[in-house]
């Protein structure tokens, strides 16, 4: 007896060597029938050659499960409401209802809280010519603290209006005056006193003579500085400067306000309000922010080691765009309970400062030394959490060049100069055929404004 079994169902016959029910159907590619041996997809199917498939079970034609339209009228689940439905409904409009009512509300009492200030217009400039009844020129060349290499003057060709408004452009210091760059370098004395024009004193503010040995050169660019001192500040208020700003590597444009009196002594005690300053390198180029990016900061601090700025600054970053394609208008609004500086509009805030606190205490100067003493608080007498904010302030519109100070800081963008160097101007001098190609031209390298408007809080 064979170990394997054939086991034949009665009326099936199968060709020798084959089983109905093991071998498989033979798929054809005959195309589809209209009878119900046609499959959906096209085929007809056909039991293997030889089977006598009269006794085989037809394939059952596929019926529709769904119901067929008038054969139920009724729906069952649909006769009753459930009892709780009534309330799920009215749970779910009134959460809506109830959302609506609070963001309103939040939104009102945002709005409410928003102080709004009485301004008296004192100040306002659209620039059909430079007013000397507003402004005046700081004219000198010793960097102004910041180790700046720009030397200012009034110089049509550094500050001129048009139609556009008022343009603060930087040049080159052989191009306007006709140095050659070796009296640049060597054996050429600038003496701004005997000239008359230096605005300060001292003789490193006012002159300069250039010496190969020892580095010093003649300033190597131009530029200016406009000021309203003495003519037109407030304590508290508003200002609003519409301006573009520059672009070309190293220009460092500035819209900022300073005292009109060291009252509690020199800078920073006094303090320093910068509404908007940038830097004139490519974004692209410059990962510290260049003029795609926009700085606002107050200066404060009993002394320049300590000055603590960076409790008190800001950054704005556009995308896709810098500061040097349009105009915008760069403010600050100050009163004796906070400062704040914006962009366009007060709802694009670049920095905020709440006067809750004594100045003294925000700095946490009690626990700083400078060179083994403790720190002298100069604003202790007033009495007042705003202090040095508390006294008149004048605008300042300038375009410096480079500086060694730290706002372009050393290893960054290929600078060419070390903040450290006592030659640092001839090193930013010896790669001008780096920086120059940079700079745009006509008044793209320079600080370009509109219009400017300041107000005194309070009434006329």
């Amino acid at each position: 007896m064979s170990s394997r079994t054939s086991i034949h169902s009665p009326g099936v016959h199968s060709a020798p060597g084959t089983n109905p029910f093991t071998t498989p159907l033979r798929q054809s590619r005959a195309p589809s029938v209209s009878d119900n041996s046609g499959s959906a997809r096209g085929y007809s199917y056909f039991p293997p050659q030889g089977v006598d498939a009269s006794h085989l079970p037809r394939k059952r034609k596929f019926k529709s499960a769904r119901l067929i339209p008038g054969e139920y009228d009724e729906k069952p689940w649909a006769l009753a409401k459930h009892p709780k439905l009534k309330w799920e409904r009215g749970i779910f409009y009134g959460s809506i209802v109830l959302g609506i009512a609070i963001g309103a509300f939040l939104c009102y009492m945002a709005f409410a809280g928003v102080t709004n200030h009485e301004y008296c217009l004192v100040m306002e400039d659209d620039f059909q010519t430079i007013n000397k009844d507003i402004w005046g020129f700081e004219i000198q060349r010793g960097g102004f603290g910041s180790g700046s290499f720009e030397w200012t003057t009034d110089d049509k060709r550094n500050a001129y209006t048009d139609a556009e408004g008022l343009h603060i452009i930087p040049t080159l210091t052989k191009d306007d005056i006709g140095l050659s760059n070796d009296q640049m370098l060597d054996n050429y004395v600038l003496n701004l006193t005997t000239d008359g024009t230096c605005t300060t004193t001292g003789i490193h503010e006012c002159s300069i003579r250039s010496n190969k040995t020892s580095g010093d050169i003649v300033n190597p660019v131009r530029s200016a500085r406009l000021s309203t001192k003495g003519k037109k500040s407030i304590t508290f208020g508003k200002v609003e400067v519409v301006a573009k700003m520059p672009q070309g590597d190293w220009l460092w444009p500035a819209i900022w306000m300073m005292p009109e009196g060291d009252v509690y002594g020199k800078w920073p005690r006094s303090g320093e309000i910068d509404i908007a300053e940038s830097r004139g390198n490519s974004g692209d180029d410059y990962p510290s922010g260049g003029r795609d990016s926009l700085i606002s900061a107050l200066h404060w601090g009993p002394l320049p080691e300590v000055d603590a700025f960076y409790k008190t600054s800001g950054q704005h970053q556009t995308r896709r765009t810098d500061y040097s394609a349009q105009f915008h208008t760069f403010g600050v609004e100050w009163s004796e309970n906070y400062l704040f500086t914006y962009i366009d509009s007060r709802l694009l805030q670049v920095f905020f400062v709440k006067f809750n606190k004594p100045m003294w205490e925000r700095g946490e100067f009690s626990k700083s030394l400078v060179n083994d003493s403790a720190l002298y608080n100069p604003w202790v007498q007033t009495g007042k959490y705003n202090t040095p904010f508390d006294q008149a302030f004048y605008l300042i519109l300038n375009v410096a060049v480079g500086g060694t100070n730290g706002f372009f800081p050393d290893g960054v963008g290929n600078k060419p100069w070390g903040n450290q160097s006592p030659t640092a101007p001839k090193e930013f001098w010896d790669s001008v055929d780096n920086w120059l190609p940079s700079w745009g031209e006509g008044d793209k390298r320079g600080l370009s404004v509109k219009s400017v408007k300041m107000w005194k809080q309070g009434a006329c």
